[in-house]
């Protein structure tokens, strides 16, 4: 099972990629450096805290998982 801080590691940095994808995103599409900027930081934020509940949440899913197996004692 992963850690608060594995989650919140995990969610940072997925965060930095999805953040450089809107801010490209937004400038095209708006011209405006600071427009995406801001977007860009707004949306940081706010996905980050989904993504980290979405994981937590994930994890009290049983759904695809294996249960390791342990030796037993002979």
């Amino acid at each position: 099972m992963d850690t608060h801080t594995r989650s919140l590691a995990k969610a940072i940095s997925w965060r930095v990629a999805g953040t450089i994808d809107t801010m490209i995103i937004s400038w095209v599409v708006t011209g405006s450096v600071k427009l995406a900027a801001t977007i860009g930081f707004t949306e940081v934020v706010t996905k980050s805290i989904l993504y980290y509940l979405h994981e937590r949440a994930w994890l009290k899913v049983p759904y695809g998982r294996r249960v390791p197996v342990r030796p037993t004692a002979e």
